[in-house]
């Protein structure tokens, strides 16, 4: 459709007479090179839309899709982290199977005709546990993270080389014919260089120099390292980024991370961010000669298992990003970025090859032309105001500007594209939920319901002690992060003359832990629970207790939520108790802090394999007709068919308490319905106005997360064998999975919406509608052409209306699996209702 617009600027790379510097480094690579205005790939200029896949977050099953998806909303490049703990867990012990098949990875990419950047890092952050480093380095003698530190400098040389030598011998790099045309190394790490001193200063020397040594032919990049050493690049990680600037006038200007969204914490609020400013920041970027964009994160995925950091991450790290944690587009978010990238493709070669010219259209209204001598020319005309639409005059003609917007004009006459006009469809997604089914290869399938299998911990030490000790330790010191679970245990001699056994009075437990979570059991029954949150791990715990004359054992369950993953020294963070005391005895405040604690890391079910296929083979489950309810420290174990249908599956997990679940033996993660705050969440976010994580929120009082996505791939056709590990109780006769289905299409345009006709001088308005993969149109709820009024779910006829409407769409759609409908003449009554703007509203579902 918009051939006429490439021709129009198709000969703009040979007419530019401009000259820009080119970097001794594209002497180096004959594939990659660089000047002050872009990446040369071939030799070819390249502006560059990216988006970041971290392969371990989603499932080998889930990678063809999410690449194509990726690809079909207009991106060119995928980026992705390496996960150095994923693939090396104990020193020189390496595991590349799975998701955390790096090579097959890059292959779909390259197999897509895609490009890849590489983040090798080996330090990543990315909410991921300990920033992605392993946490047995920590524990390697004088070794400190991410400074002048040659412990540290070894294993981090070690890892890069490894990872770079695994991507020549794939001939993965651009100068071997590859797709990777840009390798990181280090991540953020001018955030934090400063607090290591000269030591810090010297290893953004070394880091770089460690990197170019590895010869992979392509440019480095280090992102928000403003002392990058030249020929590293260094980049920019913003909601914004229009006005960054490389640390060297020789290179060019890259976004490594547009968040267009945020993530979320076990009880916090659900961050979103609005589709017209995440294009808004996008297309301001371009606009001031930006080169090449990410999306960081255009797919989160999922912390399977316990690899969220934090802490406080929860096991979604959906991120509000255009493709959804299951996999399926975010609407309208991706289909406005599509839409979006295309109108910036027509404008690549003018960006590309000419210098812009700025030309001031009002106090907060500006344009940037992009010309050449021949006449061609494209232009992007911003409004800066975050609250008032403006019409400004613009080569003598009138365009008017939403606030908060820019337009996006390929032939500086017509506007193809305004980023606060959102003409892109809608989709309405539901979880519906089915009842866990009994196994079809059970011999009891017909004859009863889900029969349960259990096994209930005993609270405190099982099995032999681990060690004991006076005072307290570090929890993650003492388990390494081998598991999430510590155990602190003493014990209290209550003496029977006690006022508080006589008046029914129960004295109060004090605890100081420095995050992140406990259960605490006196004499086997749990009296409560605390935690810290996401903003501040370290909390304090008060609750009464129930003591009885005599010992009394006092047993707390001490929990990490994810390993610290960035900040200067962030290693040494520690976690676990540092003060428990009773309160409301005769002899006052006792202090246990100092006296013997018995100390057992993990919990017994992990060291039998409960949630090991095989290994719960060999364990006395008790097989029960009606599982526990509100029952602490219990293990379920069910064998169950997978859900009915293809749509992607999450596991409802609301009326559990916390911790953690399996199926097939694969970790889905943790689990932990705890409910956001009350208060600072909004019903509708106004887009205009500079955006940050706290003012679009939203599931106020709700679970931060209620559902934890199963891969389709990790089910058997039947047998599968479901394992909970519930900490405190919860009603295991209410855990669900749930289909993740669209029920419903929407989508609106009007007639003066802006469009990619294929003649830029008539504005011909459309619609798109468009089905998820192996689904077509199979009904339309409404179709109104005319003045249609409310939104999805609620569309209803206006005094305006063609009564051909429904007939039109459906002879244009139905059964198809995605359809485009022009607001013409030729479809629809356009003489209808003279001097109204007249839209196409409608409702369609997929099946």
């Amino acid at each position: 459709m918009a051939s006429t617009s490439c021709t129009l600027v198709v000969f703009i790379f040979f007419s530019c007479f401009l000259c820009f510097y080119i970097s001794p480094f594209a002497e180096a690579a004959s594939n990659v090179s660089y000047d002050s205005r872009s990446l040369f790939v071939d030799g070819e200029r390249k502006l560059l839309i990216s988006a970041a896949i971290h392969y371990p977050r989603s499932v080998p099953a889930m990678w063809p899709g999410l690449v194509k998806t990726a690809k079909e909303g207009g991106i060119d490049v995928i980026e992705t982290y390496v996960f150095w703990n994923g693939h090396e867990p104990s020193p020189g012990n390496y595991y590349f199977g799975g998701r955390y098949d790096l090579a097959k990875f890059v292959k779909i990419v390259q197999d897509a005709g895609m490009l890849l950047i590489l983040r090798i890092g080996p330090f990543v952050a990315a909410e991921w546990n300990f920033g992605g480093i392993p946490v047995w380095l920590h524990y390697v003698p004088g070794t400190v993270f991410r400074t002048d530190n040659e412990p540290f400098k070894h294993y981090m040389q070690n890892f890069t080389t490894l990872i770079v030598n695994m991507m020549k011998k794939e001939k993965f790099f651009a100068s071997q014919g590859g797709p990777i045309i840009l390798a990181q190394v280090e991540n953020e790490y001018g955030y934090y260089e400063a607090a290591y001193g000269e030591g810090g200063k010297s290893y953004t020397q070394w880091a770089a120099k460690m990197a170019l040594s590895q010869n992979t032919g392509v440019p480095w990049i280090m992102c928000q390292q403003w002392d990058a050493p030249d020929p590293v690049i260094n980049t920019c990680n913003s909601f914004y980024c229009d006005d960054f600037k490389p640390s060297y006038s020789t290179m060019p200007k890259i976004w490594t991370e547009n968040w267009p969204g945020w993530f979320k914490t076990f009880g916090g609020r659900d961050p979103h961010r609005p589709a017209e400013d995440v294009a808004y920041s996008v297309a301001r970027f371009f606009q001031k000669g930006g080169s090449v964009h990410n999306y960081y994160m255009y797919h989160g995925g999922t912390n399977f298992g316990r690899t969220s950091g934090g802490p406080f991450i929860t096991t979604s790290y959906d991120y509000d990003a255009p493709i959804d944690e299951y996999g399926l587009p975010r609407y309208p978010k991706y289909g406005h970025l599509k839409e979006l990238h295309r109108a910036i493709k027509l404008c690549e070669q003018a960006l590309l090859n000419n210098k812009p010219t700025l030309v001031h259209l009002g106090s907060q209204q500006e344009a940037d032309v992009y010309e050449d001598e021949s006449g061609t020319c494209s232009a992007f005309i911003a409004n800066l105001d975050d609250k008032n639409e403006k019409t400004v005059q613009f080569r003598n003609a009138s365009y008017t500007l939403p606030a908060w917007s820019v337009s996006i004009l390929p032939d500086c006459k017509n506007v193809v594209y305004n980023t606060a006009k959102v003409g892109s469809q809608t989709s309405t997604i539901e979880m519906i939920p089915e009842q866990l089914q009994p196994s079809s290869a059970s011999p009891h399938k017909d004859l009863k319901p889900l029969s349960w299998e259990i096994y209930v911990e005993k609270p405190g030490i099982w099995g032999e002690a681990d060690f004991t000790k006076n005072g307290f330790v570090d929890h993650i010191n003492t388990t390494k992060d081998t598991t999430d679970y510590l155990w602190y245990t003493t014990r209290l001699n209550v003496d029977e003359n006690e006022e508080f056994l006589k008046k029914g009075n129960k004295p109060t437990l004090l605890i100081e832990s420095k995050g992140h979570a406990l259960h605490a059991f006196v004499n086997g029954i749990l009296q409560a629970s605390g935690s810290g949150n996401g903003t501040v791990s370290p909390f304090k715990f008060k609750s009464s207790v129930s003591l009885k004359a005599g010992n009394n054992e006092i047993a707390i369950l001490s929990m990490t939520v994810g390993l610290q993953n960035a900040g200067s020294f962030y290693e040494w963070v520690g976690a676990g108790l540092t003060s428990v005391k009773i309160k409301g005895l005769k002899s006052g405040i006792v202090d246990l802090s100092n006296t013997t604690w018995t100390y057992k890391i993990g919990v017994e079910g992990e060291h039998l394999g409960l949630y090991d296929v095989d290994g719960s083979k060999h364990t006395n489950w008790t097989s029960v007709s009606t599982p526990p309810k509100k029952q602490p420290l219990t293990w379920y174990k069910a064998i169950v068919d997978p859900p009915q249908g293809n749509e992607p599956i999450g596991l409802d997990m609301v009326h559990m308490g916390k911790g953690l679940a399996w199926l097939n033996g694969e970790q889905i993660g943790r689990y932990w319905p705890r409910k956001a705050p009350n208060d600072k969440c909004v019903k509708t976010c106004d887009y205009r106005g500079k955006f940050n994580p706290d003012k679009c929120n939203m599931g106020c009082g709700q679970p931060s997360q209620r559902w934890y996505h199963v891969p389709r791939s990790w089910f058997k056709p039947s047998g599968n064998v479901l394992v909970i590990f519930e900490e405190k109780g919860g009603d295991p006769t209410q855990i669900r999975f749930s289909r993740r289905k669209l029920t419903s299409l929407c989508a609106h345009v009007s007639e003066d919406h802006p469009s990619f006709s294929t003649n830029l001088q008539k504005n011909i308005a459309s619609l798109e509608i468009k089905c998820p993969m192996n689904m077509h149109i199979s009904a339309f709820k409404f179709a109104s052409y005319g003045t249609p009024t409310g939104t999805c779910d609620s569309y209803s006829v206006g005094d305006c209306h063609d009564p051909d409407s429904t007939f039109i769409v459906e002879k244009r759609c139905l059964n198809k699996t995605a359809c485009i409908i022009e607001l013409t003449k030729e479809n629809f009554k356009t003489e209808l209702c003279p001097g109204t703007t007249k839209k196409l509203a409608v409702q369609a579902t997929c099946s």
